[in-house]
């Protein structure tokens, strides 16, 4: 772990070049402290892309895992993206495959194929429409009765969709490793210490957890809720970099991790070092070939144009 100097050295160090390269920072809500302290937005993946896009700067970096500087890089291809620690991925991106995924449309041929955009840019390109956690019940909703669904990859997220809409869904054999190891019996445990507080569950997490919350909700929409409910006390059942927005933003209320085994190892590689060798060297770099790109940009715009 850094110093407290050293993180101030390596965040003004970061500033300054920042400034100088035309840069942007964006940190997802995972990531480490002195990481998200040192960004110019921090919030979801596709929430960070969009702001990306949006500005007048050059380069992005991008603190987060691979598909989310995809993203990124999809909707601003103009742009520089950089990923600081490059081999930050997603285990959960990683269990769909372009050959799986063409394997299964040939056998349901008539079906809407919905990604989670925590998939890679190749898996978008062969997708219908995408969703996000905070999304993904109005996007399904918003699909033909007529028609049966593939959802890819996250069967956790897909079977809380289910339960949302009634829609019966194909799901995909994914799940996110840091999210599927909490346990009902560690949310009991946890809920027997704190009987006051309410339960906030991220969607990627086991359906026995999901039917235990007090309220389902995306990483943003978890902040949203704490700072609109007057409750002072809740368990956040996410990954545990998110506690630092909560006691940040809400320094009058009480959070408690789930457990303290939400650690996504992937989002904590990312380090303040890495962060200032990557505007020095303006690398590593995530492109998306452009036939990729202009695919998976349809159906991130599909997404974007459900009301």
């Amino acid at each position: 772990m850094p110093t407290a100097a050293e993180i101030k050295q390596l965040t003004d160090e970061i500033i300054k070049l920042k400034q100088e390269r035309n840069a942007i920072i964006l940190s997802h809500v995972y990531q480490r402290p002195e990481v998200q302290e040192a960004a110019d937005f921090v919030g979801d993946s596709l929430e960070l892309s969009r702001k990306a896009a949006g500005t007048k700067a050059d380069v992005i970096v991008f603190c987060g895992v691979h598909f989310m500087a995809e993203s990124a890089s999809i909707l601003s291809p103009q742009k520089t993206v950089l990923l600081p620690e490059e081999d930050a991925g997603c285990p959960m991106a990683d269990m769909v495959t372009v050959e799986a995924l063409r394997a299964k449309k040939t056998e349901v041929p008539e079906a809407v194929v919905v990604c989670y955009v925590n998939t890679s840019a190749e898996v978008k390109a062969e997708c219908d429409i995408a969703c996000t956690s905070a999304n993904a019940v109005k996007v399904v909703a918003s699909l033909p009765q007529d028609r049966p669904i593939i959802f890819v990859p996250d069967k956790n997220l897909g079977a809380y969709v289910t339960s949302q809409t009634g829609r019966e869904m194909i799901l995909w054999e994914g799940y996110c490793n840091t999210h599927h190891r909490l346990t009902a019996d560690m949310v009991r445990a946890v809920k027997d210490s704190h009987p006051g507080a309410l339960l906030l569950v991220h969607p990627e997490c086991l359906p026995e957890v999901v039917n235990m919350a007090d309220h389902v909700a995306s990483t943003t929409g978890m902040l949203r809720y704490a700072g609109e409910n007057p409750a002072t006390e809740y368990i956040v059942a996410t990954e545990m970099g998110i506690l630092h927005q909560f006691s940040k933003r809400y320094p009058g209320k009480t959070f408690y991790p789930a457990s303290n085994k939400l650690v996504c190892p992937n989002m904590k590689a990312t380090t303040l070092d890495k962060v200032l060798t990557a505007l020095q060297t303006l690398e590593p770099r995530v492109t998306v070939p452009e036939d990729i790109r202009a695919r998976a940009l349809q159906c991130l715009e599909r997404m974007l144009a459900v009301q």
